[in-house]
């Protein structure tokens, strides 16, 4: 009993003993602790002082540079505003002015504390504020009497002086300031190298103590009874976090069943109890076709990896909802049963989900669309391009995006382009017709609708514009106007054709009763001048009345090589020698139904207006060839007709015409010619001949490059020489 007494006797002085030693060894620790804590701290408190010293001291060097830099910008500024007058030089000069006296502000400020630096300080701002105020003087002598009453000013050596104070006082300064701050990073070096040995001195010394204390620590920590309390306090708070979370949380075991879940995943899977859960196969909720997925997801999670998946699920009362969840793993439990957990945090995506599908949608719909639909930004950056703006335009919505409609679409920005821009962001939304350029730089006619979208606070933020090309409408539009602009100015000409014939058949009947009465050769001379001058009028009536009224004549079949040989020999005997005539007429040329006179007259009409328009002399070039029009071609040309046709081209290198002279040439009584050298019938009656034959009429010009006039006549492949109009017969029998 004695025995047992004292060895629990010795037990407790032992216990005693070491927790007495355990005491004394962590006071002495702590002693230790404290005053490796006190030298660091020290140190530590020297290095920052110093630290913050060499920071000050390389701010303060560093405003000096800027206002030097600030300054110097301020004055090449001004300089440039006094010789240029530039207005964008004096936004430089002001803001560098603004620039400079900031700078002069912050020095101010840093320099406060500092008695020595503010008496350097006091002396450059008076200097560097004197040397503002000339350059302000200067700029507004430059503004009031203008550069002649500056120039002498500028180039005085008075001027020069302030400048020159301030840039050696600047220098000074920052060559004291900079040997002042090398010695603050020497010392700030020695102080950093001394407290670093000391910290690693001190760290040695706490390692040695803390290994020596962990021994005796370690059993006391496990005998602490508040370990579990504090454990469920934990939990507990652990609980309330999750379920406030909201986010579905799970917990699910290696089997893939469900070990926990919070409180918005009991609403999500429409539960309200857990107990419906726990213990249940995870994937029942899950849509069958995402299962294996999910299956794959959990076992490449059981494996150690982590992973994200979107897949549907069907709650407990039938909603339907999209999920995106990020599995990780979370090891074992325990190690005695070795149970895996994996961690599931799944997030609803349903909505945004079915806003994307609506986007898609929507982006389909726009793509379908035949318009060029484009959204931009307000500063003409190219936001949105569906795919019939790429089959409109040519580029590629990829090539496109980011880059300045303006630059890509105008050739410049007419006063159109800018008034359609200002009602938008007025009004909200503009309608019109635009001239556009494509990839390949044809221009075409598109009517535009704009729109302005504003951002959820109202302001401007993008324009939607939707473009249909109306560029064929167009043509089409101009060529039966001007269709009917000449059918209404052939009626008003048939009716004074008709007048002015009922005053002329009277002069002429006169006349030729006075050749009989009157014998004398001067009677004669005068009798017969008016006789010829009425006749000419009534030619030039019949030239009129043919084109208000359609040509009539017998139309046989007519070949159209004999014709343009005639042409030819009329152009080389009477047409002056500086201008040359080439031919490219093929042997095998389709046959023309038609009124070979009406034709003739065609043909002159055009070569001598090429012969006009080439008063220096050039080149005239005819040629014919057969041509079949499809029906692509018809839709172009209002006039044209599917079927086969003979082209004949007159080209000339002569003057050319201008686009607005072409819109009217083939109007009657239009001419660009001298008056007594022109009618202006000439083109009006061949257009009326040729459509009266089924044909019609192109013309291409440019001003000083030349005129083409291409005219399409309706070909018959009847080749019966006997059917040939008599006039070609007689042409050929010549020839």
């Amino acid at each position: 009993m004695e025995g047992i007494c004292g060895r629990k006797g010795d037990r407790m002085i032992k216990k005693g003993y070491r927790v007495q030693k355990l005491k004394a060894i962590f006071i002495l620790a702590l002693a230790v602790v404290f005053t490796n804590a006190v030298v660091s701290y020290s140190n530590t408190v020297k290095l920052i002082h110093n630290q913050q010293w060499v920071t000050s001291s390389y701010k303060v060097v560093t405003q000096l540079e800027s206002i030097q830099s600030t300054l110097k910008d301020t004055e090449t500024a001004q300089r440039n505003y006094l010789i240029t007058a530039d207005a964008d030089e004096l936004k430089t000069y002001l803001a560098a002015y603004q620039q400079t006296n900031r700078n002069i502000q912050i020095l101010s400020n840093l320099t406060a504390d500092n008695h020595q630096k503010r008496q350097w300080i006091s002396l450059l701002e008076p200097k560097i504020s004197n040397r503002l105020n000339i350059l302000q003087q200067e700029i507004s002598l430059r503004q009031n009497q203008g550069f002649e009453a500056v120039r002498q000013r500028i180039l005085s050596d008075k001027n020069k002086q302030p400048g020159k104070e301030i840039q050696q006082l600047i220098h000074d300064s920052l060559e004291v300031e900079q040997n002042l701050l090398q010695q603050g990073m020497q010392q700030s070096q020695a102080s950093s190298q001394k407290a670093i040995v000391t910290f690693f001195i001190a760290a040695v010394v706490d390692l040695v103590l803390v290994v020596l204390l962990y021994d005796l620590l370690w059993r006391y920590i496990r005998q602490l009874q508040q370990t579990e309390l504090a454990l469920r306090q934990s939990e507990n708070r652990l609980r309330a976090m999750i379920d406030a979370e909201p986010e579905c949380i799970q917990l699910i075991a290696r089997d893939g069943t469900l070990l926990e879940i919070n409180a918005y995943g009991l609403a999500i899977m429409e539960v309200e109890s857990a107990d419906v859960l726990i213990g249940k196969p995870i994937d029942a909720v899950i849509v069958p076709d995402y299962r294996a997925a999910f299956a794959n997801l959990h076992k490449s999670v059981c494996q150690g990896n982590k992973g994200t998946l979107e897949f549907e699920i069907v709650g407990f009362k039938g909603t339907r909802r999209y999920m995106e969840t990020h599995a990780v793993p979370l090891g074992n439990e325990s190690e005695s049963d070795g149970t895996f957990i994996h961690l599931a945090l799944m997030r609803d995506i349903t909505q945004q989900k079915q806003a994307e599908q609506k986007i898609r949608e929507q982006g389909l719909l726009l793509d379908v669309s035949s318009d060029a639909i484009l959204v931009r930004n307000i500063h003409n950056q190219i936001l949105f391009w569906n795919q019939g703006a790429e089959r409109l335009y040519g580029w590629k919505s990829e090539e496109i995006v980011g880059k300045n409609v303006l630059q890509l679409l105008y050739k410049d920005i007419s006063p159109q382009l800018e008034d359609a821009y200002l009602r938008v962001m007025n009004t909200g939304e503009w309608r019109g017709e635009l001239h556009q350029l494509t990839r390949e730089g044809k221009v075409i006619i598109v009517e535009s609708r704009w729109i302005l979208i504003r951002d959820d606070n109202g302001q401007p933020k993008s324009i939607l514009s939707v473009n249909t090309e109306i560029t064929q409408q167009k043509q089409l539009e101009a060529q039966l106007l001007r269709s009917q602009r000449l059918e209404s100015i052939g009626t008003l000409a048939g009716g004074i054709v008709h007048d002015l014939n009922n005053i002329l058949s009277p002069i002429l009947m006169s006349v030729q009763i006075l050749q009989k009465k009157l014998p004398d050769s001067q009677s004669q001379q005068i009798l017969q001048t008016l006789e010829n001058n009425v006749k000419r009028g009534a030619n030039l009536l019949k030239q009129v009345l043919s084109f208000a009224r359609g040509i009539e004549g017998k139309q046989t079949i007519v070949q159209i090589q004999p014709l343009m040989a005639e042409i030819e020999q009329i152009i080389t005997q009477t047409f002056p020698k500086s201008i040359i005539c080439q031919t490219d007429i093929p042997k095998n040329l389709w046959y023309v139904r038609g009124d070979a006179t009406q034709l003739h007259q065609v043909l002159i009409n055009l070569v001598v207006n090429a012969r006009d328009a080439m008063p220096n002399g050039g080149i005239l070039r005819i040629a014919a060839e057969n041509l079949v029009i499809g029906e692509h071609s018809a839709q172009i040309n209002i006039d044209a007709k599917v079927g086969s046709y003979i082209a004949i081209v007159v080209t000339d290198t002569g003057m050319g015409m201008s686009a607005e002279v072409q819109q009217r040439i083939f109007e009657p009584f239009f001419t660009t010619k001298e008056v007594g050298k022109g009618t202006g019938l000439g083109l009006s009656t061949a257009l009326s001949i040729i459509k009266n034959h089924g044909g019609f009429a192109n013309v291409y010009s440019q001003v000083g490059r030349g005129t083409q006039f291409t005219v399409y006549l309706p070909a018959s492949t009847f080749r019966d020489t006997h059917l040939l109009s008599p006039e070609l017969e007689s042409v050929t029998g010549d020839g």
